[in-house]
């Protein structure tokens, strides 16, 4: 009774006694901002310096493709602690003229020449079960530039080198640093500065990180992008670009080499779609978790959340649990599928979405399997783009872990991503480790049709939260009336310690996880939530940086938002 009473009173301290920054006449009062609207075009980044690259690159006959790509180039510069060309990328896209969805995995494998067998022997060295979170080990192929130029030669209208000049250009001149990116950068540099190559000769001024406002330059990477401008995807993967790494890793013990370069591709996939109230949520198939996303939804659909109110007990409470029990099919079935045949079209069924749906009660879930879906027997960037076509763009791209491996090949100007991290050591496991696999990944790019049209493109980022947030997005709009950037500005909550999909294929929650919840949400809810097996715990970050755009058929125009999270723009003409 005493624990009880102690938590409301901090909770009330905590959650309760913010200050209101401004008091807006019109939306939700929560809303740190009006929806941006524009006619033409639309762009919404994590950076407002990438957002004015997109606008600039469409204004100047570029299509929605092209500003994308650009977009990206710009922030794996001006935001490398979450991005970048060492890193991967997925894409969803709505393409006008055929009328269709279209998804692109461009993820990187693990290098062939590091058996299951060496790996654990270094592991051994280590004193580790798992792989390292920076280092050698865990970097595996970067997918991001394949992808650029899949999304171009397929969709693209702009020369690439006119697409990537923007960057080029701040990259050789020099852009001020953002206040959250600061942050996040001078966080990294101490654990990553000791890494094999040169990351503190590219990403310090001085031996420190930029501070905010501090102008900073890449002129390696602004050499490195020219390559590509000049001869595409070859210079990364087959020519000048693919042989300096191989002749680095061969120096420092690393197992990245040409052939795994030369031989990298990426994979155009169906989008896969999930119903709910007239707006149907399209995610990528694994070795990604989107349709984590879309299994909540199909659990949730069997519950009235608009009745219950938002942000109350019963409704964050049904959430929640709904997460507990994707979370654990997500650790035991999501994997490459090139690999691991696995029954996705049953995990994201409405039959099994109304089973998983019956096990929800009104105490909050401490023992959580993953089910049988057998019926009859995740730091990161996200941007999106629109032009006045009508094609849009759903891209997500990361080094994993921030600014990743730690690992920099003198002269490229970039980091190489850890994704290898994510990797099981359990030969049971859909997601051990293998030669030339993809491991599970965490980022997924996001978007909404209604009656058969395009209707939003988004994305949330951040690990884990990253389904949790794409669900909590749509139920705000579809079930709580808010519009995009009410959608985005409201409290979020984010659920953890699932199974993960690096642990034993046997182990499964116990302990019941717990809940971190952004002020906004009363001391009461809070005390409810715990009163019904909640471990309920206030957040410091972590819950994502939202972008979205929304294509409003009836008054042709499109909505733009970025919420106060992250150092974001929406911007359009």
């Amino acid at each position: 009774m005493v624990k009880t009473i102690k938590f409301a009173l901090v909770s009330a301290l905590l959650f309760s006694s913010s200050i209101q920054a401004a008091d807006r006449v019109t939306g939700e009062m929560h809303a740190t901002r009006s929806e941006v609207i524009a006619p033409q075009a639309m762009a919404a980044t994590s950076q407002p310096l990438a957002t004015q690259v997109a606008l600039d690159v469409m204004k100047n006959g570029g299509n929605a493709i092209d500003a994308a790509i650009a977009a990206n180039a710009a922030l794996g510069l001006m935001e490398p602690t979450g991005s970048g060309i060492g890193g991967d990328l997925y894409a969803i896209l709505w393409h006008e003229k055929s009328q269709r969805l279209y998804g692109l995995n461009a993820s990187g494998r693990s290098p062939k020449g590091l058996s299951y067998d060496k790996l654990q022997q270094e592991l051994e060295t280590l004193g580790r079960d798992d792989l390292p979170p920076y280092g050698m080990l865990p970097i595996s192929v970067p997918g991001a530039v394949d992808g650029w130029f899949e999304l171009h030669s397929k969709f693209g209208n702009m020369p690439m080198d006119q697409v990537l000049q923007p960057a080029i250009e701040y990259a050789e001149n020099g852009f001020p640093v953002s206040e959250l990116i600061a942050y996040y950068w001078n966080l990294s540099v101490p654990r990553l500065s000791p890494q094999p190559g040169s990351f503190k000769e590219t990403f310090t001024i001085d031996g420190k990180a930029p501070r905010e406002g501090q102008m900073f330059k890449n002129p390696e990477l602004a050499n490195t992008y020219k390559l590509l401008a000049k001869n595409g995807r070859y210079a990364f993967y087959q020519g000048e670009i693919a042989k300096k790494i191989d002749e680095f890793m061969k120096a420092n013990g690393g197992y990245l080499r040409y052939e795994d370069l030369a031989e990298h591709d990426s994979n155009w996939v169906e989008p896969l779609g999930v119903e709910y109230k007239g707006h149907t949520l399209w995610e990528l198939p694994p070795n990604g978790q989107g349709i984590a996303a879309l299994q909540m939804l199909q659990t949730l659909k069997h519950f009235d959340l608009a009745e219950m109110g938002y942000n109350s007990t019963e409704s964050i409470h049904t959430m929640v649990e709904a997460k507990k029990l994707a979370f654990e099919d997500r650790a035991k079935f999501y994997a490459d599928l090139d690999f691991a045949k696995q029954p996705i079209d049953a995990l994201i069924s409405e039959e099994y979405g109304k089973k998983r749906a019956e096990l929800i009660t009104k105490r909050a879930a401490r023992t959580v399997q993953a089910g049988n879906p057998n019926l009859t027997e995740g730091d990161t960037i996200y941007l999106t783009t629109a032009d006045s076509d009508g094609n849009m763009v759903s891209l997500i791209q990361s080094n994993y872990r921030g600014m990743g491996s730690g690992v920099v090949v003198p002269g490229l100007g970039f980091v190489f991503q850890d994704r290898g991290q994510l990797f099981s050591m359990d030969k049971s496991h859909a997601n051990v480790y293998e030669p030339n696999k993809r491991p599970f990944h965490t980022i997924i790019p996001a978007f909404v049709t209604k009656d058969g049209k395009p209707y939003m493109s988004y994305g949330v980022m951040g690990g884990a939260m990253q389904p949790q947030g794409h669900v909590q997005i749509l139920i705000n709009i579809v079930d709580y009336g808010m519009n995009l950037q009410e959608a985005g500005d409201a409290t979020r909550w984010q659920h953890m310690g699932s199974t993960e999909p690096t642990e034993s294929q046997a182990k499964y929650l116990t302990d019941g996880g717990y809940v971190e919840i952004e002020s906004g949400v009363s001391a009461q809810v809070l005390r409810e939530l715990q009163q019904k097996g909640h471990d309920v715990r206030s957040g410091n970050g972590g819950f994502g940086g939202y972008q979205a755009i929304m294509r409003d058929h009836e008054e042709g125009v499109y909505r733009g938002a970025s919420e106060s999270r992250k150092d974001g723009q929406a911007a359009g003409y």
